[in-house]
Formats: structure tokens, C-alpha cells, sequence
């Protein structure tokens, strides 16, 4: 989904992605989940987009706030941009091996491109957008908004992504400060199965004090540690 440069003259080309996706995948129809496709984006499509409503921070691939805030500010609807999102998803443009600027084909297929199509389609690029309410306290809104559900199973928080450690396993037992580490220095013990360098290592600067306190504190009472 790369980022427009020049939104206003691009937006024919957005509106015949729109038609070509929604004459393939059926999206409009109104089946679509946005729930469930929130779901699934922060799982399949967060390791690499930025998405504030979402709750990623990832830069691999563009910002889709950025991409689509221009266009949805000229007034394209939810249902061009779901169009567009599914268009992308479906045929990816350009097609190369540079993650920045493009991706695999069909990261999600079926229903699950209709949910995640429909929750782009819905949020991207919307002034304000934010992650809703987490229960469970405050760390469970720091582990939200950053969107550690995606990479991360931990029953606590419905979360089940797999790209990352199962924090109900792997942190059980743990202290603070191996809790605290294995957040604003990933690499220094990898868990056994999962490579260096895919966590990000910025959350000791993206994180507040008191949001890393939080987040720490939360995983440890979810994960049964401590």
C-alpha cells in the first residue's frame, strides 16, 4: 500500500483499484467484520504498517494514515478506500521484494480480506483515530495500543499472534527485570525458536517510564510470573 505522493491527481487511479477489488472480492456487501478485522490486521498486517486505531508503530511498509488522509480528507468514502485496501492486498503495486514499498500477494484471503479490507476501509486515515478501551487496567492499554497482540499470545488480552514468543509461556516465572528487559532489549535473550530483530527496540524511547512500568507490571500478573 505505498504512500501517495500526490493524493488529488491519484485519486482516478484509487477509485479503479476500488472497482477492480470490489468487482473480485466482493467487498461492499456488507459481510465484512470490522471487528474481526481489526483483529486480524493488528496479527497479519502490524508487524509492518503503522495504523493509529490499530495500535501499530511498525515502519516496513508506508503508514496507512498517512496514505489514506489525503484522500479521505478530499472526501473518498469508506468504501473506496476498502475497495483500494483489497486491490492491494489482492495484487500488490508495484510487485518487487522491497517490503517498503510493497508486499506478498494475499497475506489474508476470503473473509478474513474482506474483515481487514472493510476495518481499513473504516479507520485509516481517520482524524483522532485510537485504540478502543482495553480492560484490565493500564498496562493493558499500553500492551493495546502498541500493538503487542499481533506478535504475542496472552490470554489476558484475547491476543494470539505467533510471530513472537507465547507470553503465557515465556514469562512465567519471570522477575521484573528480566520482564522489563526482554521489552527495551529483545535481543539480548532470544527465546529459543524465534529469531533476533524482529521485535522492535525502540519502546525504551517510545515507551514513557510509567507506560513501561505499567506494561511490565500487566505482564506479569497476566502471565503468572513474578
Amino acid at each position: 500500500m505505498p504512500t501517495p505522493t500526490n493524493p488529488t491527481r491519484l485519486l482516478p487511479a484509487l477509485a479503479a483499484l476500488a472497482a477492480i477489488a470490489l468487482a473480485a472480492s466482493g467487498c461492499g456487501t456488507g459481510s465484512a467484520d470490522v471487528e474481526r478485522g481489526r483483529t486480524l490486521f493488528v496479527q497479519k498486517c502490524g508487524t509492518c504498517h503503522t495504523m493509529a486505531q490499530a495500535g501499530t508503530t511498525a515502519q516496513i511498509g508506508p503508514d496507512l494514515d498517512d496514505a489514506f488522509a489525503a484522500a479521505r480528507a478530499s472526501g473518498q468514502s469508506d468504501s473506496t478506500i476498502e475497495g483500494i485496501t483489497a486491490a492491494q492486498i489482492e495484487y500488490p503495486r508495484p510487485s518487487t521484494d522491497n517490503p517498503a514499498v510493497s508486499m506478498p500477494a494475499d497475506i489474508v484471503t476470503g473473509q478474513d480480506l474482506e474483515d481487514v479490507a472493510a476495518y481499513v476501509g473504516e479507520y485509516a486515515g481517520m482524524p483522532g483515530a485510537a485504540p478502543p478501551r482495553a480492560p484490565g487496567g493500564p498496562g493493558a492499554q499500553v500492551f493495546a495500543n502498541n500493538g503487542c497482540g499481533g506478535c504475542h499470545t496472552l490470554a489476558a488480552a484475547n491476543a494470539g499472534g505467533t510471530t513472537g514468543p507465547n507470553l503465557d509461556e515465556a514469562l512465567s516465572g519471570q522477575s521484573t527485570a528480566m520482564v522489563e528487559m526482554s521489552i527495551v532489549d529483545p535481543n539480548a535473550e532470544l527465546t529459543k525458536g524465534f529469531p533476533a530483530n524482529v521485535m522492535p527496540t525502540n519502546y525504551e524511547q517510545a515507551l514513557t517510564p510509567k507506560e513501561l512500568e505499567d506494561l511490565v507490571q500487566y505482564l506479569l500478573k497476566s502471565a503468572g510470573g513474578g
